[in-house]
């Protein structure tokens, strides 16, 4: 029997199960994965005394069922679709016509049509519309729960959220608990991440490979676009892709410059690949035809002493304070460009939590505790106030029992070194 046979048997969807034969996805139980994701967002709302959730974002809704349809819209739409989630229930309320897309996920128990309570859909009545969303959700939260219940929610529009809480349900944010549950992967989970980290790398190497003086940062860009969607990512969420003069300071996104001789090109990938998970690393490459500067070298090495300081300190059981008092110091000309993180949580995207810089803990920084299971990305930006150029270095990596393991394997440039 085939694998696809083996799922049809047991009442999966075929487009499921093809999924599930990519390449990509070999030697990976995704079934297991969706599971455990799911039970980790039940674990937390538990902790919490949270009857139910209502998630809106589609990384959210994703996350906890595996179900994909349309993220980019659905993010600007909200809610096009959504997923209510009890103890014991996942009900996805999907976009008009997609209800089939849901279909034999093990982690969905029953698929609805979406009423999009918005304005442009409901115009001047949008009003009535939230009332009469919320009526109908509550109604059915309270058979699922009880009338009076606590309820998470994220990204509905305020009125929606206003009549909700006026049904008599208690309204809190539903952040931290899907947060705190996706800051700890399993071992399957991993094997996502390598997965969608392995495509991203291929396809810098192809945009590595496009790299020459004329190209524009655009074309460079669309390169590694077409490249990540070629094999089977979803889209790259930023366009962190700039050079020379337009390197510093940084964020600079891509644009119709034309790439000189001889400059740095920056790169962060933000790719939201395979499966779903976050491949994000940084590199910086020389255009040629010479060899890079000594500036341009001095600005690359001490991106990479930022980088391998910061990881060597990284172990299980460091505060989130702790981090910050060992982190690298930033030499004061390189201060005030500086990245606005140290490290970041990441998953399905960037995500909790935040390691700030010693200079920014006071200000922005919370505490925490780094744990097993975490992937982190550490950040380095170098680039000298009033200078003509910066380097981008970032690297990923999984939290151990015992330390760190590397996740981001690209290599770095031996002529910047």
């Amino acid at each position: 029997m085939s694998k696809l046979d083996w799922h049809a048997d047991r009442g999966t969807h075929p487009d499921l199960a093809l999924l599930d034969l990519a390449p990509e996805s070999v030697d990976i139980d995704l079934a297991a994965v969706r599971l455990y994701r799911l039970g980790r967002v039940r674990a937390e709302m538990n902790k919490r005394d949270i009857g139910a959730v209502i998630l809106s974002d589609p990384i959210n809704i994703r996350y906890a069922t595996g179900t994909r349809n349309m993220q980019v819209f659905s993010m600007r739409n909200a809610p096009a679709r959504y997923l209510l989630l009890t103890a014991d229930k996942s009900i996805l309320f999907e976009f008009t016509g997609c209800l089939h897309l849901a279909e034999g996920y093990e982690t969905v128990d029953e698929v609805r049509p979406s009423s999009t309570a918005s304005f442009v859909a409901a115009g001047a009545d949008i009003e009535a519309r939230e009332k009469a969303w919320a009526a109908d959700i509550g109604n059915l939260i309270a058979a699922l729960v009880g009338k009076g219940a606590r309820v998470g929610l994220e990204r509905l529009n305020a009125g929606s959220a206003i009549a909700l809480k006026a049904e008599g349900f208690e309204i809190v944010d539903a952040q931290e608990p899907v947060e705190m549950a996706r800051s700890i992967k399993s071992d399957e989970e991993i094997k996502c991440v390598i997965a969608s980290l392995r495509a991203t790398e291929a396809a810098v190497a192809d945009m590595r490979a496009a790299i020459r003086p004329g190209i524009t940062e655009n074309e460079l860009w669309s390169v590694l676009h077409q490249s990540v969607i070629a094999r089977n990512g979803d889209y790259c969420e930023t366009r962190l892709l700039n050079s020379g003069p337009r390197s510093n300071p940084w964020f600079q996104e891509s644009s119709s410059h034309v790439i000189g001789e001889n400059c740095l090109i920056l790169l962060d990938t933000d790719v939201v690949g395979c499966h779903g998970y976050y491949s994000d690393f940084s590199r910086t490459f020389h255009s040629g035809p010479d060899k890079p500067t000594d500036d341009q070298r001095t600005l690359y090495k001490t991106a990479l002493e930022q980088l391998h300081h910061n990881m060597d300190i990284l172990k299980p059981g460091l505060t989130f304070r702790e981090y910050s008092d060992k982190a690298w110091n930033i030499p004061e000309i390189y201060e005030p460009n500086r990245y606005y993180l140290s490290a970041h949580g990441c998953g399905m995207t960037g995500e909790y939590p935040y390691l700030y810089h010693h200079r920014d803990f006071a200000d922005a920084g919370y505490d925490g505790v780094v744990e097993p299971g975490m992937t982190l990305c550490v950040e380095s930006y170098i680039g000298a106030t009033g200078g003509r150029e910066g380097v981008k270095l970032e690297q990923q990596l999984l939290i151990t029992e015992t330390g760190t393991e590397l996740l981001s394997l690209f290599p770095f440039e031996e002529d910047l070194m």
